[in-house]
Formats: C-alpha cells, structure tokens, sequence
C-alpha cells in the first residue's frame, strides 16, 4: 500500500510538472502575441519577440528576413545576457543565397522546416560565404543546439527565425520544436501585416501627392509647399494646399482640410480643390464669394461635404504693394511673419466651415503684405496635439516662425515641419510665400538660399 501511495505521488508530480510546462508555454505564446502586435516597426516588434523567448527557449535568436529580390537581411541577434554578445556586427545583410545549397538556413528560407540540429548538422552546407556567415555566428555565440523555423504565411516564406542553445544547457527537444514553429507563424504573420500596412501607407501617400500640385519654378516672390502624411494612418487624409497663376495676372492661394481620414475624403478633397480651381479661374469675385458659391454648388452635386478652407488673392498694386484679398471658412488663421521677426495671425475674418450652411455671406480681408515678409498657412496637425492648449502652441508657432523670418525659405518650412510637426498624429501641409524687397526685388526664393 506504501508502495501504492508513493507511485501515485509520483504520478500527481509529473501531471503537475505537466500541467505547469503547458502554462508557460502557453503564457509564452500570449507574451509573443502581445509583443507582436504592439508595433509596426517589424524591427522593434522581432527585437522584442526575441526578448520574451529568452532564455526560457534558448540563449539566443537570431530573425532574417528575405527581401523582395530574395536578398537575406539580418534584422536582429539577441542574447538572454547581452553582455555575452561578441564585439562586431552580427546584424545587417548576408551574402548571396546560394540557390541548392544544403546550408540549413538557406532550406528553411527555401521553406524546409522546422530543422532541429546538432552541432554536427550545423556545419553542413558547403564553402558559400553564405554559409561561412553562418558558421561564424554558430561559432562566435556558442551555438551546440538549434532550431531554425521558417516565417511562413500562405503565399510565401518570409525568413527565418534561428533559436539556439549553448553547450551549458540540454539540448532542445521535439517539443520545443513545435513551441518554435508556434512562434514562427505568429512571427510571419506579424511581419507580413507590418510589410502589407507599409505598401498601403506608401500608395495612400503617393495618391495624396499626386492630388497637390507642382511649385512654380518662377515667380515674382518664393513660394514653397509641404505636405507630410500621418505617421501612423495607412489613410489616405483630406488636408490640400493649392497655388495658380490667374488670369488676370494675381495669384491664387488656396488651403484647405476635409473631415475624414480615409479614401472618401480624399475623393472629396479633389472634388473640392478642382471646383474651386474652376471657380477662381472663371469668375473675377472676392474670395469670400468663391467661397460661398463653392459652397452651394457641393452641398448641391456632393453632400456630406465638411471642410475648411482659405482662398486668397495676392496681387501688386499700382502703389507698388503686394496686397493679399482672403475669406476664412474655418481654417487656422495665416500667420505673417514680418523680416525683423514681428509676427502676427490675420484672424479679423473668420467663416464657418464649408457644408454647414450654404446659403450664408462670407466676409473677406485685405492686408497689405510687408517687404520680404513671409506668408505661412498651415493646416491643424501643425497646431493641434492631444492634452496640448492650441493657444500655446500657436503661441510656439510664432515664436518659432520668428526666429526663422530671414532664413531660406526653404529652411523656414523644413524647419517649422520638423519641429511642430513632430508627434502629430495628423496629415500636415503648408503653403508659404516670400515677399520681394521693394520694387519687385527679391532677397529670397523657395530655390535660392
């Protein structure tokens, strides 16, 4: 009976033994998923992953992933005591692939696999310097044990994820193949979510530049532009800017911001712009009547429209005067900032947005611009961030725009982008123009530092 009750004990303690492998085991893989999901950035997502694998897998992984010509990059080589990690760069591109090559890597990437190898298995493959990189990093961190699963989707292998143990630990098993292989699928489809979110991000983004348009490469005063799309949107946005020559010899200045951040408002957007392309081009009417007819003739032909614009007339008087006639439904107020660094918003007229009410009047502006001022609009991912007073940071923008009256213009607006603009959650783009010294003479371009 002794005997009888001990055996039982035993057997209690390797159920639980089991019962509590499974647990970190599954544990594991929730920490994987997790990790992986937590980013985009498919590099700072693998470095992570390998993080949570070690060390109760291994004392080190190593991801490689194929690229689009089958070149092999190394994006990530972690060691459980990053101490460990030898001086030199185990990470970056590898040699040529070798196409029949037995190198266990190179059939894996071929779609072999999961491999589980020895020591011995882990030499094979020939003089390549394909396979020369691989035994230099075997043999530099200590690799007696691996497993090398390949990231496989449905349509295709995407790389590799090598798993190794030291001569200091037990071999891996059959069982931590399976956990490996587990950890290799979630990985592949993690990194072909990050590369499919990349492709659309990178069309999204040139179709929103093919709807702005080219700078002149002449004019009587600089004039630049920039757009930067939403960092973290694969969404196409509705933010637009717009400059033309008109045909009584002004200059039309145009931008705008449509609701929405998504293919529709884009649509909506080009709409938008190419009314009122047409409309400043056909009728010789303040701007605050453009406005208002742009307004009835969308909520008639395209309903749902809601955005906000400004839509400016620069032209030079006889006096000699560069004079801007401007409406305001909605948007940010422009921003002059004069050659000395005095700055102001021309904020004394100011509209609702487009497609709330169509029937109403709209006011318009007249400022005479100062020599060799600058003209900046902007649209609100400039000024706006969450938890963040839009007062002070207009207030920012202007002191920021000051300390850049006399530069470039070019400088003024990579400048303003790079500082104002970072961490906007939102599309961003600017129109700005440079004022000519007196009688027509420029100090400055949007070409010419």
């Amino acid at each position: 009976m002794a005997a009888e009750r001990e055996v039982g004990t035993m057997n209690g303690e390797n159920v639980d033994a089991v019962l509590e492998q499974a647990l970190e085991r599954l544990a594991l893989l929730a920490e994987a998923s997790s990790v992986l999901a937590s980013t985009l950035d498919v590099d700072a997502a693998l470095r992570r992953l390998c993080r949570v694998v070690l060390p109760p897998l291994g004392d080190w992984c190593a991801i490689d992933l194929l690229g689009e010509h089958a070149e092999v990059r190394r994006v990530v080589v972690v060691h459980h005591d990053m101490g460990s990690l030898p001086t030199g760069h185990l990470e970056g591109m590898l040699p040529p692939t070798p196409l029949e090559s037995s190198d266990p890597l190179a059939r894996v990437l071929r779609g072999v696999g999961p491999l589980l190898l020895d020591g011995a298995a882990l030499r094979t493959g020939g003089d390549t310097p394909f396979h020369a990189a691989q035994r230099e990093l075997f043999d530099r961190l200590d690799a007696h044990s691996v497993i090398i699963a390949p990231l496989r989707t449905r349509r295709q292998v995407l790389g590799a994820l090598t798993l190794a143990r030291g001569a200091g630990r037990s071999p891996l098993t059959d069982d931590d193949v399976a956990l490996v292989e587990d950890v290799a699928h979630r990985t592949a489809l993690a990194v072909d979510n990050s590369q499919l979110f990349a492709s659309v991000q990178h069309v999204a983004e040139r179709f929103q530049r093919s709807l702005l348009p080219p700078m002149p490469e002449s004019a009587p005063y600089g004039v630049a532009a920039r757009y930067a799309p939403a960092p973290t949107a694969a969404e196409v946005g509705g933010d637009w800017y717009d400059y033309f020559p008109m045909p009584d010899g002004a200059a039309a200045l145009i931008i705008g911001d449509v609701i929405g951040h998504d293919v529709q408002a884009a649509v909506k957007m080009s709409q938008l712009r190419n009314m009122l392309r047409a409309l400043v081009c056909d009728r010789q009417e303040p701007p605050g009547e453009i406005l208002s007819r742009l307004d009835l003739i969308s909520e008639t032909l395209y309903r749902g429209h809601i955005a906000s614009c400004i839509c400016g007339r620069l032209e030079l008087s006889e006096a000699d005067e560069w004079h801007l006639y401007f409406s305001n439904a909605g948007h940010p107020p422009p921003l002059l900032v004069e050659h000395d660094g005095d700055t102001r918003y021309l904020d004394d007229v100011h509209g609702l947005i487009l497609g709330v009410d169509a029937g109403q009047s709209r006011l318009d502006q007249d400022e005479i611009l100062p020599p060799e001022s600058t003209l900046l609009l902007y649209t609100d991912g400039l000024i706006e961030r969450p938890g963040e007073s839009v007062v002070d940071r207009m207030l920012y923008l202007r002191q920021h725009a000051a300390a850049l009256a006399r530069e470039p213009l070019d400088t003024f607006c990579d400048e303003l982008l790079a500082d104002l603009g970072a961490g906007s959650s939102d599309d961003i783009a600017l129109l700005a123009v440079r004022l000519p010294g007196h009688r027509g003479r420029s100090r400055d371009s949007s070409k010419t530092p």
